[in-house]
């Protein structure tokens, strides 16, 4: 599928009706969605056959365009029941199948298992642990709830068996980049986009307003194997 077949595709995909904003509910647009993923998928290899988590999955359009891409398993991590309903019908429309996780990523992790909790008894994120190799996500910018991106972002890379793809404020790149350093990543600047964010609330006194974000690639390195 060629990148301009992708995104014509992704023009179908319905969007939030009534945005919540306090969630930061702005729809990714079908420019980014395509983008995203299709170079995650032709330039690395990251979503043919790979079991593909999206974080705040919102109305469901970068699982859908990974799906079109030859994913073997796609899920969304999604805190809002109505965003979830959406992109459950967004997914029958296109014939796509996707699990869904109702959770809260800006909540504290669950004890894990080295914890003494028993793993029968983790939550449904901490579940996924070790069965997703790429994660996908267009977290919050952290308007409402500050530093939520970075919230979102290292529970992605702290799920993901092997990348991370996100977008981030470009005028956040200097502090991304440092805390990717400190989490012990790669972090690769894939491209400088515009979001274009049309006026979805009644505060809004521009009718388009479009924001310079990152596209970035979080590659984990592989753990060394030190014998005695």
């Amino acid at each position: 599928m060629k990148l301009k077949e992708l995104e014509g595709y992704l023009q179908d995909v319905a969007v939030f009706e009534n945005p919540k904003i306090k969630l930061e509910q702005y729809p990714t647009t079908p420019h980014l969605a395509a983008r995203m993923l299709y170079t995650a998928h032709t330039t690395y290899d990251d979503i043919e056959n790979k079991a593909v988590g999206d974080f705040g999955c919102g109305c469901g359009i970068l699982s859908i365009a990974a799906a079109m891409l030859g994913s073997a398993y796609n899920i969304g991590f999604e805190i809002d029941p109505d965003a979830i309903a959406i992109a459950q019908e967004n997914c029958a429309e296109f014939e796509i199948e996707m699990d869904f996780i109702l959770t809260d990523l800006s909540a504290s992790p669950a004890p894990s298992a080295t914890d003494g909790v028993p793993p029968n008894s983790r939550g449904p994120y901490e579940m996924m642990k070790g069965k997703l190799d790429t994660i996908v996500m267009n977290p919050p910018f952290g308007t409402k709830l500050k530093g939520i991106d970075m919230v979102f972002l290292k529970k992605g890379i702290d799920l993901a068996n092997h990348v991370v793809y996100s977008l981030h404020k470009t005028s956040t790149r200097e502090h991304v980049l440092k805390k990717a350093k400190e989490w012990g990543v790669e972090c690769e600047v894939l491209a400088e986009l515009k979001y274009n964010l049309d006026k979805s609330y009644q505060f809004h006194k521009k009718q388009s307003l479009d924001i310079a974000v990152d596209f970035l690639r979080f590659e984990k390195k592989p753990r060394s194997n030190t014998t005695a």
